[in-house]
C-alpha cells in the first residue's frame, strides 16, 4: 500500500534501509523529513542567489533580499497575517522566548497571573517560570480532565481578572489533542489578557488563521513543516509588536547608531539582529508551497486515517496504555503510549530493531509526565509520507516487544 501514497516518493530519506528493513519513520512530531522540492529550493538558493540580505545594492544581494522578504510574505500567507507581523527566528523555542523577554518582562508586573497548561512543552513553560520569578507574577496551571482535554469549568476557574497572559499549545506534543483555543481567547480577551499560541504541533496538521483565532502571538518551527532545521517564525499582532523592545541587538536591527544612543529598525526587522538564515527561509517557503499543492483536506484526511488505524489496533492490546482520549477524532499527529511492565526506552529500542522509529522519553513535558503519574512514554507521530503499512509495522512490532521481554 506504500506505493499508493502519492507523496512518499518525494522524500529521499524514506528509501533508506534500517536494520534490514525499510525505514518506518514515526517521529515527525520531533522533526519531519524533507521532500526533494524543499531540498532543491535550498540548493538552488545557495547555488544562484546567496548573499547577505539588506546590506548590498549589487544584483546578487538584491536577489538575496528578495528571497528573504519573499519567504516572509509566504509565511505571512500561511498564518493569514500581514508581512510586517512575521518575525523570523530559529524555532518555536526562540519565538516563545522572544515573547517572554520582550513582552513578558516589560508588560507583566507583580501580582499578575500567567495561565498555562500543565501539558505545555518546556519551551512554553520554562520561559514563563523565569518571567514570573523576575517580575513577581504568578504561574497558574490548567489541568486536563481524565480524557486529556481542558474543560470549560477549568477555564472559568483559572482565567480571571488577575490573568494578564495565557500561553497555550494549540496541540499537545504528548497527547495530540487540540486545545479549545477559541474559548481560551474569548475568556482571556474578556479580562484584557493577551494570548500566546504555540503552534509547533498544530501547524503541520491543520490551518492556523491567527486573525480568525484572534490570538496575539503565534509561533511555529519550520522543521516540523517539512522544512529545514534552525528556522522558525513568530506572529505578533502589529500594535503589540510596535510597542515591544528588541530581544537581541546588533547589525541589521537598527535605525541608526551613535556613540551613546541607538534607534531601532521598523517592524519585525528590529527583532532580526545579524545575518539571516535565508537559505532555510527559502526552504520554509518551499515547504509551505509543497503543502499548499497537496491541500489541507488531503493531508488531514490521510493523517486521520493513519491515526484511526493505529488507535484501533492499540485498543485491541490490553497490555498497552494510550494517553489522552484514545480516538482519532480531535487528535492530531501524535499517539503516546506505554507497554505495561516495559520501560519506554526498551520499547523504542526493540521497535528500532524492526526498523520502526518512535521517540521515547519525557518529550520535554515533565510536568505533564508527573501529572499522568509516569516518568516517560513512547510516542508515535505521523505525517503525510506515512502509510498503512507503517502503522501495521508499529502494531506488529509492539507484539514483538512483548515476546522479546518474555511477557
Amino acid at each position: 500500500m506504500q506505493q499508493n501514497n502519492p507523496w512518499r516518493k518525494d522524500f529521499p530519506i524514506l528509501a533508506a534501509d534500517e536494520n534490514g528493513n525499510s525505514l518506518v519513520y514515526l517521529d515527525s512530531a520531533a522533526t519531519t523529513q524533507h521532500p526533494q522540492q524543499v531540498l532543491d529550493a535550498v540548493v538552488n538558493y545557495y547555488t544562484h542567489d546567496n548573499a547577505n540580505p539588506h546590506r548590498g545594492v549589487y544584483e546578487l544581494a538584491m536577489r538575496a533580499t528578495d528571497a528573504h522578504e519573499g519567504a516572509r510574505h509566504r509565511v505571512a500567507q500561511f498564518f493569514h497575517a500581514e508581512d510586517d507581523e512575521i518575525i523570523f527566528t530559529q524555532n518555536t523555542t526562540e519565538s516563545l522566548n522572544l515573547v517572554a523577554y520582550s513582552y513578558g518582562l516589560h508588560f507583566l508586573h507583580e501580582g499578575d497571573e500567567i495561565v498555562i497548561s500543565v501539558a505545555e512543552h518546556h519551551s512554553n513553560l520554562v520561559p514563563w517560570q523565569r518571567v514570573a520569578a523576575a517580575v513577581g507574577a504568578k504561574l497558574v496551571y490548567l489541568y486536563p480532565g481524565p480524557d486529556g482535554r481542558l474543560t470549560e469549568e477549568e477555564l472559568d476557574k483559572k482565567i480571571t481578572a488577575k490573568t494578564k497572559l495565557v500561553a497555550i499549545g494549540m496541540v499537545s506534543n504528548v497527547l495530540g489533542l487540540r486545545a479549545p483555543v477559541e474559548a481560551i481567547v474569548a475568556r482571556a480577551h474578556a479580562v484584557g489578557a493577551k494570548v500566546v499560541l504555540d503552534c509547533a504541533q498544530s501547524a503541520p496538521h491543520m490551518p492556523v488563521d491567527v486573525k480568525e483565532l484572534d490570538v496575539d502571538f503565534a509561533a511555529c518551527s519550520a522543521h516540523k513543516l517539512y522544512a529545514p532545521m534552525g528556522m522558525g517564525a513568530l506572529y505578533v499582532r502589529k500594535e503589540i509588536l510596535d510597542q515591544m523592545p528588541p530581544f537581541l541587538s546588533g547589525g541589521d536591527m537598527i535605525g541608526s547608531v551613535h556613540e551613546q544612543t541607538a534607534t531601532w529598525a521598523e517592524g519585525p526587522r528590529k527583532f532580526e539582529a545579524g545575518t539571516r538564515n535565508v537559505g532555510d527561509e527559502v526552504g520554509f517557503a518551499a515547504a509551505l508551497d509543497y503543502m499548499d499543492h497537496i491541500g489541507w483536506d488531503a493531508m488531514m484526511n490521510h493523517e486521520y486515517a493513519l491515526l484511526d488505524r493505529m488507535l484501533a489496533g492499540m485498543r485491541s492490546m490490553p497490555w498497552l496504555d494510550v494517553y489522552g482520549d484514545p480516538r482519532a477524532e480531535g487528535r492530531y499527529g501524535v499517539v503516546s503510549f506505554n507497554v505495561k511492565d516495559v520501560h519506554p526506552h526498551d520499547v523504542a529500542t526493540i521497535l528500532d530493531a524492526g526498523g520502526v522509529a518512535v521517540r521515547a522519553g519525557h518529550h520535554c513535558a515533565q510536568p505533564l509526565m508527573e501529572y499522568l503519574g509516569i516518568g516517560a512514554c513512547c510516542r508515535a507521530s505521523v505525517a503525510i509520507y506515512n502509510t498503512a503499512e507503517d502503522v501495521d509495522a508499529l502494531l506488529n512490532n509492539l507484539e514483538v516487544v512483548r515476546k522479546v521481554m518474555g511477557l
